[in-house]
This record gives structure tokens, C-alpha cells and sequence, in this order.
């Protein structure tokens, strides 16, 4: 097993780590900024390092600082958790290069999923569904482009190559329309991103969105872990998610599962990692790979019992795969409720010192929290304050948990989305289950009025 690993994340998820680090008997680094002299995780790693100010350009986008701390504390590994480098090729490039071990795929990995053209070049090859579209980056030949919009029918949707969190991508209705929304997409794409090249797909109107967790060696094995569905966004955000996701046809999961697990051997895959897809009229459709362990994964967890983040760290180590797919065992129905630190109907980040906090308990309930009674939530960061998990044998008592759970935990002293959590578990549509991308959407506009 790794000697010592350095967490190079903050939060929830870092608490995570340090947690299957201690269960696994390895020694912890706890990086932060000086805006988290507070966190929890600081008290319970084995050192701790500062590696700059507030800014997370500074601090945990820092990878001279992360890679300069591992040398000064002999850690053999680093874990990028989820969000600052965590599906930065560069930084996997770098660790692995400084003599480290980094926990998650190879760089070039995370290259070939990192660009959503060669990615679904290669999902292709594995025989993964796709959406149908460009094949490839959109041509800036105007009559090439109106062709391939008239072969994939309207409505399109152009995504910049190198987007991500809702971020680079525009509809398309009609066909007079797509040359100036290419423009505008490329413009922005090359804006933001640093990489001007977009793709065309059809658009999908009604999609759930539904994803598959997978875990690989890299040395020729791989399991999936179910599906999850993760259909109520906002802002193409994910606000709650559950496993496994209902009313999914049988035999399309188990091509899709079949399909993952072949891809992640094709592509020599190392260690967790989520298929995202949509799926409409009982198809799957391939939209993105995330190189990384996901804010959801506890559901899956829960359904299975495999702790992803230990096998993680197995692998980065050397070793094979603990479990082979016969282990993998789907149990009962879990949901995630994300709880944000945000006023709960303008969703405006509500940092700020956290009074009172108390977390709920009971049968099949699990909290990822790294909050504490006296702490502050800092401006600087994501709001996600802490993941409510619940377990049910069936997802009717998975629900009934889940509600009983948000009517328990207390937050004092900032806003959170704890009230709209309590709505959407009640919420008639939602219980009775496999509402689409656009459900949430909806139904808080029409809450407006």
C-alpha cells in the first residue's frame, strides 16, 4: 500500500480521502489555503502545509506549491479528489514525473476523455452508444456545416471541444440560425476554454440524465458499479442524485454496462471513473467520461458496499482489482442530496459562520460533511457544504429516510438549499421517479409564479 498520501483538495471530499487513508493505515498531508485554516480534516491529518492564499490560483491550482509540499513531507502519492486538478492532464503529467505516484488515470488518459471529440472518437471504437452529430470537430466551410446539421435534424446542439460546467454550448432550432451560434461558440470556446474547436449533436429534448460508475486497474481488468440517475440540474448543475436509476429498459443497461467495462480495457483505464450519457426512449447516448471520483459516488457506495475512494488508492499502489464484476452485488435504492451553502430559492452563495450545525442519523443515513458548529464557509469556493446520503431497502424507504433526514439536520447562521431538498422529496413527479434534465427547471419557475 502508498506510504503517505497528500490531499490535494479541500472540504468534504477531502475528508473523504484522509478517512480510507486512515482505515488503510496510511500516513496523511492536508494541503490549504489561508482561507481554510479551519477545516476539519487540518485536525486529523498526520502535517499539514500551506500552499498560498485564499485564491485557488494561487493555492489548489497551484502545481509547483502541491508537488513542492510532497517533496517537503516525503508523501509517495497525491489524490486531486474532484474539481481544481483533478482532470488536469498537465498536473497527472507532473506528479507522476516528480516520482509520485498520482491516484487516478494516466495523463494521457485524461487527455483522450479531457476532449470530448476524441473521446467520443474512442467510445465509438468500444462500441459505447453516441450521439449522432459532427464526427468530429464542426468545419468552418458553411455549406459542410448546414449539411451535417440537415443529416442530424433539428434541433442541434454546438459544444465547444474543450467545455465543461455548462459552459461553451448553444441550441439550435432552425437551420438559418446554426452559422452565427457556430461563430458565437467558437468565439466563446476560444475565450474560455483556450481551444476554439466545437461539434455538433442532435439535441435531445426530453433526456434523463443517467451515468455509469466504473473502476479499472489499468492492467486489463474492469468492473462497473451500476448506474446512477443524476436528472435534477439546475444550471446544468446536479442538485440530487440516487442509485440505481429507475425505469431504465434491462436490456440497454446491460449493453451499456458491457460496453463501459470493454472501453475502460481498450483504453487501458486506471482507477474511478464515470461514463456520463443521456438516455431518451429507452437509448443511451454517450455524452462525457470524468476521470476522476465523483461528488455522487457515495450512492453507489451504498448500493454496492465497495468503497471506491480505498480501491482507488489500491490501485494506485500496483495492486489488481479487490473485486472481480460476480462481487459487484446492486442492494436496495440510495439518493445524495447536495447541500449547498446558498439562499435557497435566488441560489446566491451564502458564506459565512455555521452557528449551529447538527447532523441527522438513524438507520441507512450517511453525512460527507465537513462542517462543524464555529465554522466559517469562505467566500472563495464552491458552495457545497456537506452530501446527505440515505440507503433504503427499496427506494420508497430510501425516500421516507431521506426525508426524515432533512427534517433532522440543522444549519444555523447561513442559508442552504436544505428547503428545497425538503420540496423536491416530496414532490410528486420526482417520487414517483425518472423525471427528465429539465424537470427541475421547470417546476422552480413555475414555483415563481
Amino acid at each position: 500500500m502508498l506510504e503517505k498520501v497528500l490531499i490535494a483538495n479541500r472540504g468534504e471530499i477531502a475528508l473523504r480521502i484522509l478517512r480510507a487513508c486512515k482505515e488503510l493505515g496510511i500516513k496523511t498531508v492536508a494541503v490549504h489555503s489561508t482561507a481554510d485554516r479551519e477545516l476539519m480534516h487540518l485536525g486529523l491529518a498526520d502535517e499539514t502545509v500551506c500552499i498560498g492564499p485564499a485564491p485557488a490560483n494561487l493555492s489548489y491550482l497551484n502545481i509547483p506549491a502541491i508537488i513542492s509540499a510532497a517533496e517537503l513531507t516525503g508523501a509517495t502519492a497525491i489524490h486531486p479528489g474532484y474539481g481544481f486538478l483533478a482532470e488536469n492532464a498537465d498536473f497527472a503529467e507532473q506528479v507522476e514525473k516528480s516520482g509520485f505516484a498520482f491516484i487516478g488515470p494516466k495523463a494521457e488518459t485524461i487527455r483522450l476523455m479531457g476532449d470530448k471529440v476524441s473521446a467520443k472518437d474512442a467510445m465509438k471504437l468500444a462500441k459505447v452508444p453516441t450521439v449522432p452529430g459532427s464526427d468530429g470537430p464542426l468545419p468552418e466551410d458553411e455549406e459542410t456545416a448546414l449539411r451535417i446539421g440537415r443529416e442530424v435534424g433539428y434541433p442541434v446542439i454546438i459544444k465547444a471541444a474543450g467545455g465543461g460546467g455548462g459552459r461553451g454550448m448553444r441550441v439550435v432550432h432552425k437551420e438559418e440560425d446554426l452559422i452565427e451560434a457556430a461563430k458565437q461558440t467558437r468565439a466563446e470556446a476560444a475565450a474560455w476554454f483556450s481551444n476554439p474547436m466545437v461539434y455538433l449533436e442532435k439535441y435531445l429534448t426530453n433526456p434523463r440524465h443517467v451515468e455509469v460508475q466504473v473502476i479499472s486497474d489499468g492492467q486489463g481488468q474492469a468492473i462497473h458499479l451500476g448506474d446512477r440517475d443524476c436528472s435534477l440540474q439546475r444550471r446544468h448543475q446536479k442538485v440530487l442524485e440516487e442509485a440505481p436509476a429507475p425505469f431504465i429498459d434491462e436490456q440497454a443497461r446491460k449493453d451499456v454496462f458491457a460496453a463501459c467495462v470493454k472501453a475502460c480495457i481498450d483504453i487501458g483505464y486506471r482507477g474511478a471513473g464515470t461514463f456520463e450519457f443521456l438516455y431518451e426512449n429507452g437509448r443511451f447516448y454517450f455524452i462525457e467520461m470524468n476521470t476522476r471520483v465523483q461528488v455522487e459516488h457515495p450512492v453507489s457506495e451504498m448500493v454496492t458496499g465497495i468503497d471506491i475512494v480505498k480501491e482507488m488508492l489500491s490501485i494506485a499502489a500496483g495492486n489488481k482489482l479487490s473485486y472481480t464484476q460476480d462481487d459487484v452485488v446492486i442492494t436496495g435504492h440510495a439518493l445524495e442530496c447536495r447541500i449547498n451553502a446558498e439562499d435557497p430559492k435566488t441560489f446566491i452563495p451564502s458564506p459565512g459562520l455555521v452557528k449551529h450545525f447538527h447532523a441527522p442519523g438513524g438507520n441507512g443515513v450517511r453525512v460527507d460533511s465537513h462542517l462543524y458548529s464555529g465554522y466559517k464557509v469562505p467566500s472563495n469556493y464552491d458552495s457545497l457544504i456537506g452530501k446527505l446520503i440515505t440507503w433504503g431497502a427499496t427506494r420508497d424507504e430510501a425516500m421516507a429516510r431521506m426525508r426524515n433526514a432533512l427534517d433532522e439536520i440543522v444549519v444555523d447562521g447561513i442559508k442552504t438549499n436544505i428547503p428545497l431538498h425538503r420540496d423536491l422529496t416530496r414532490d410528486e413527479g420526482f417520487c414517483e421517479g425518472g423525471v427528465n434534465i429539465h424537470y427541475l427547471e421547470h417546476k422552480l419557475a413555475a414555483d415563481k409564479h
